[in-house]
């Protein structure tokens, strides 16, 4: 049953809209910023457009989850991770599908200036993007729960969101408005590196997720990647994602000159803390904080790497 209260229910939508999670969405945008500063790209309002973009879409994805894992029963009351509104009966299931379409048409409206300005390459990345917000665990053959979340997750929040923003960035400034194809020098390897380090940090906060959630997921049915391959070996994929992150930089550091990029190994310390967690925890007592922490482990690299490889 809806809460009647108009506090409680601005709580219970500020819950559904998982505000936590949003830097996840915004780092892969500041990183994509970091490297068009870098390479003398940068375009204000088309950065600024991807940004909003980025957030709806995350905003709508966790409303979609929110919806669908409730009324296929993979979320119940009693669930050891953060409060989902639809299952604990504090929002009606039609006002979160509502919201999460109405979520999505606002990141469509928004991207159409951003089709302007990208052209067809950017429609059909903002398309699919939402198409996948919504098939992550709605539709008749949710890819979440058939262990291709994480893929989901590295492609889209990661390298498609940094080299996307660029991309924008870059094309308003070379590329003609509509433009059909992919201009010259509106892909470059700096973002594609750059979104393979944020694609393997934000994946390794839905691994975080899939392990705590791992028993509850395999009696609802629902196949995660962790439901199929176990924690021993989801660990070693944290791990792995994690690692990656932390490679990359080098790249920048030999082959790109940028110094700078360096800084990014301040947030190594908090990232080592969450490992400890995930290699030892098994519930919402040990990986709720870890996946707090692994948050701001995105959004401080993020920063850090968007200011070192502009010193």
């Amino acid at each position: 049953m809806e809460e009647t209260g108009t506090g409680d229910r601005l709580r219970a939508w500020w819950t559904a809209a998982r505000v936590h999670t949003l830097p996840a969405g915004a780092a892969p945008v500041i990183v994509g910023i970091g490297i068009a500063l870098e390479q003398e790209m940068f375009a204000p309002w088309p950065a600024l457009a991807a940004l909003v973009g980025a957030l709806l879409i995350q905003i709508g994805t966790n409303f979609a989850n929110d919806y669908y894992d409730a009324i296929k029963g993979v979320d119940t009351p009693d669930r050891e991770g953060f409060t989902r509104v639809t299952a604990a009966g504090l929002l009606r299931p039609a006002a979160v599908r509502d919201a999460m379409i109405l979520t999505f048409t606002a990141s469509i409206v928004l991207g159409a200036y951003l089709v302007y300005v990208g052209g067809i390459p950017i429609l059909v990345i903002g398309l699919l993007s939402v198409a996948a917000g919504i098939a992550y665990t709605g539709g008749p053959m949710p890819f979440g729960y058939r262990g291709l979340g994480d893929l989901f997750v590295f492609v889209f929040f990661g390298l498609i969101a940094v080299v996307g923003t660029f991309y924008v960035q870059a094309a308003s400034i070379v590329a003609d408005p509509l433009t059909r194809t992919v201009p010259a020098g509106t892909v470059v390897l700096e973002s594609g590196l750059a979104g393979v380090a944020m694609g393997g940090l934000i994946t390794a906060i839905l691994i975080i997720n899939n392990i705590r959630d791992i028993e509850e997921d395999r009696q609802a049915g629902k196949r995660t990647l962790a439901v199929i391959i176990g924690r021993r070996w989801s660990r070693v994929e944290f791990l792995l994602m994690v690692s990656v992150a932390y490679i990359v930089p080098l790249w920048f550091i030999i082959e790109g000159e940028m110094i700078g990029a360096g800084l990014v190994f301040l947030s190594l310390p908090l990232a080592g803390l969450v490992g400890r967690a995930v290699l030892s925890g098994v519930d919402g007592a040990t990986l709720n904080p870890a996946l707090t922490n692994m948050g701001r482990v995105v959004l401080s690299y993020a920063l850090l790497f968007a200011i070192g490889v502009n010193l």
